[in-house]
């Protein structure tokens, strides 16, 4: 989905014009993939733009580069403060996507990263749902990517670390080109993980089962959590265990959720059809809510909301 530009670019500390939110060929994140990023919603509301869960996501960005071992020089405050400057200096007030990244910079090479610059960036613009309209309205088709999720010894998967999604990329290309909407990764071992960039739930029995994160090499997702909060809400039971693909085969409903993607049926897995192939009641009924959530509608989680103004 391609870019639309915006006015400003938020680094280190200053707003630049979108054209000049440049860094070196030599920057040391670029060659080695050392960084961490986040992906924030802002959302239109009866008072105003609103980012949806900021400090969830901006306290993840700094758990990941603990992770990582990156000393960041902003803190939490500062960084909240810097994506509603984006939004309200761009005047998003109709909602859009917000990137914040952490990337080392240029003045060293080589693998040692300790020694090297720590930079931040945050920019906005606007940004329809990823998965597209349809696939939000019917369900997207998914494969089991012949690539594995990685194994949390080989990476730390609990951070969201830039060259990490090189693994993303490689199993979503191969989905697109054999005409799969997305892909779904195993663990090394033949558990399910995750998709490209989303979580999965499947619906067994009125209950929720997602597969745990600790183990299973998928990242902890903010939206995840909105979920099962949503679910628990509804009286539905939600269950952190293992899933095999026949799990995903046989499920009454799928669905998976991320922050770009939001709550997205899956209609079919391996050319099976998951269910009835449409989305079901409990789907349909948690993308209701979510969206309503996100943009204000329902009191008791509007202090998921951070207005802009």
């Amino acid at each position: 989905m391609p870019l639309t530009p915006t006015d400003k670019v938020w680094m280190d500390g200053e707003l630049v014009d979108w054209a000049d939110a440049k860094v070196h060929v030599l920057t040391h994140s670029l060659h080695y993939g050392s960084g961490v990023f986040e992906g924030i919603r802002a959302y239109p509301t009866t008072g105003g733009p609103a980012v949806f869960r900021l400090r969830d996501h901006i306290r993840r960005l700094l758990t990941s580069a603990k992770v990582m071992l990156i000393d960041v020089p902003f803190d939490e405050d500062q960084l909240i403060d810097a994506c509603k400057e984006v939004v309200r200096v761009n005047g998003l007030h109709d909602g859009c996507y917000i990137r914040p990244l952490v990337y080392l910079g240029y003045g060293e090479m080589g693998l040692n990263p300790l020694p090297c610059s720590v930079n931040v960036a945050v920019a906005a613009w606007p940004w329809g749902t990823y998965l597209g309209d349809d696939g939000v309205a019917n369900g997207v088709s998914c494969k089991i990517s012949s690539w594995q999720r990685h194994d949390p010894n080989a990476v730390p998967t609990a951070a969201k670390g830039t060259g990490m999604y090189i693994n993303s990329s490689l199993a979503k290309v191969e989905a697109l080109k054999a005409g799969y909407d997305e892909a779904i990764l195993l663990t090394p071992d033949g558990r399910v993980s995750e998709c490209t960039g989303e979580n999965i739930f499947v619906v067994e029995g009125g209950r929720l089962r997602t597969p745990p994160t600790s183990d299973a090499g998928a990242l902890g997702g903010i939206t995840q959590d909105t979920v099962e909060v949503i679910a628990c809400d509804l009286g539905v039971e939600v269950h952190h265990e293992a899933l095999v693909r026949t799990d995903l085969y046989l499920a009454e409903e799928a669905f998976l959720t991320g922050t770009a993607a939001e709550v997205v049926p899956i209609r079919a897995v391996d050319d099976r059809v998951v269910g009835t192939g449409k989305p079901g009641p409990m789907t349909l009924e948690i993308q209701q809510i979510y969206f309503a959530t996100v943009r204000g509608e329902v009191a008791r989680y509007k202090d998921w909301l951070d207005h802009v103004d």
